[in-house]
């Protein structure tokens, strides 16, 4: 699971807990936590020859190793944020997320004036750039507030609850479907 957020206790945090509270003996829910320490893309430092940059090694080696990824992410200018972006030109290189089924889930709420859809968008582009199946009902916007949020930092909306469990379902269904 990877958040486009780096904000502590964003709602888009709260719904990778959520889903992470899903995971069970059969179904591992990892979440990805070093988006901070990512830096900044430069096609010199992820030479054909030699080893990129330790951040970078660990990225590709978590995405190689998992059967899926959902992506929970805010929408920043109408489209997705920077570090987010960076984390996705890093992946472009490596080809660990070609066929990799994704899915996304999108918390904008109400004042958001695309409802999240330009972080859609710009997810839809790359994901399709770098060969990763969409699984498009893993894929969903689901409005929450930061009062929708209890203090372990999960969802307490027992709606938007249910609604990220199906598109997390989806996916892992998808992945089964597949395998």
């Amino acid at each position: 699971m990877i958040c486009g957020s780096l904000r502590d206790g964003s709602t888009n945090q709260a719904v990778i807990q959520t889903i992470g509270g899903l995971s069970n003996d059969e179904v591992r829910a990892n979440i990805y936590r070093e988006l901070a320490e990512l830096p900044p893309f430069n096609p010199d430092l992820d030479p054909v020859d030699g080893a990129p940059p330790e951040a970078v090694v660990s990225l590709r080696r978590q995405l190689a190793e998992a059967s899926a990824v959902i992506f929970c992410t805010p929408e920043y200018a109408g489209a997705l944020p920077g570090p987010l972006v960076n984390l996705l030109d890093w992946t472009v290189g490596g080809g660990e997320t070609y066929g990799l089924p994704v899915g996304f889930v999108n918390v904008a709420g109400a004042a958001s004036p695309t409802g999240g859809e330009g972080a859609h968008s710009s997810l839809r582009t790359i994901l399709g750039y770098t060969g990763s199946e969409l699984v498009e009902d893993a894929c969903v916007r689901v409005p929450v507030s930061r009062a929708d949020v209890n203090e372990d930092g999960s969802i307490r909306n027992a709606e938007a609850r249910n609604k990220i469990a199906e598109a997390f379902r989806a996916l892992v269904g998808h992945v089964r479907a597949s395998s």
